[in-house]
């Protein structure tokens, strides 16, 4: 793909615990509005939880500028998998601690819609995912980090990928006119 203006780029984060389809959601709708997805960047950079601070650094900086990048090749929507509230989330829950650095990376990133992904979905384990006795309680966590900042979201609930990838869809024409 070619670089596009960002400007008229739509930043879609899909959000929520682990384990509850954001990476296949955003996959998905990237190939059905033939544009490109940011997957969740710390998979590429950690193999465990047992992580550092400088860690949760790279994995910020490293997710911020994923974001920044694709928003150059991306086809009037970028989907991403995963914001810095999330990392932010996971520093508190793992280090007990979030670095300041993490809340200006937060900043430079704007979203235009917040999709919030619930746990119905069955839990998969892989390496990294090892929450699945909290994922009710994360999701709380998760919902309570957008109401906090009054960052307006819509729900996806429901164990059928295509009926909430259709949510999707039908919220995206709703608020952005689209065809597809």
């Amino acid at each position: 793909m070619e670089p596009r203006q960002t400007d008229s780029v739509k930043k879609i984060c899909i959000y929520g615990p682990e384990s509850t389809g954001k990476t296949t959601l955003a996959a998905r709708l990237a190939e059905k509005f033939q544009t490109v997805y940011v997957h969740e960047v710390a998979r590429d950079l950690i193999s465990s939880n047992d992580f550092s601070v400088d860690d949760i650094l790279k994995i910020g900086y490293a997710q911020t500028a994923a974001v920044l990048e694709n928003a150059q090749l991306a086809n009037r929507f970028l989907f991403c998998d995963t914001d810095l509230i999330t990392t932010q989330i996971y520093s508190d829950y793992y280090l007990g601690f979030i670095p300041e650095e993490l809340y200006e990376l937060e900043k430079l990133v704007h979203y235009e819609a917040y999709f919030l992904t619930s746990v119905e979905v069955p839990w998969v384990a892989d390496g990294l995912r090892d929450l699945g006795n909290s994922r009710q309680e994360m999701f709380e966590r998760f919902k309570a980090e957008l109401v906090k900042r009054n960052i307006p979201y819509f729900l996806i609930s429901g164990s059928d990928f295509n009926a909430r990838q259709q949510l999707v869809i039908d919220k995206l024409n709703e608020l952005f006119g689209t065809t597809k």
